[in-house]
């Protein structure tokens, strides 16, 4: 999803109902720069652990801060809720070449 600004990236309900609750996650600091297809993030979860590939080459500009106080914001099934973190400098036909 693009804010007007920056990419920002998250769990979509069919991933949430495939791993079901989530319990940990493991993500990449603040700046750190990503090419797409990189290891973006692992999760521990009920019912799997998975690792996500970056879906775009950028720089990390924010990390959902909720997720530190309670990790259970990762299951809420409004997608918006659930987002992870954002992207800057992405290109824009990457983005919509996905």
């Amino acid at each position: 999803m693009f804010n007007g600004s920056e990419y920002v990236v998250g769990l979509t309900s069919e991933a949430q109902e495939e791993l079901g609750e989530i319990t940990f996650i493991d993500l990449p600091g603040e700046g750190q720069e990503l090419k797409q297809g990189e290891t973006l993030l692992e999760v521990e979860a009920e019912k799997a652990v998975s690792e996500f590939s970056s879906p775009l080459t950028g720089v990390i500009s924010s990390i959902n801060e909720k997720i530190d106080q309670d990790i259970t914001v990762l299951n809420d099934q409004d997608e918006l809720c659930a987002w992870i973190l954002s992207y800057k400098n992405v290109s824009a036909e990457e983005f919509h070449a996905l």
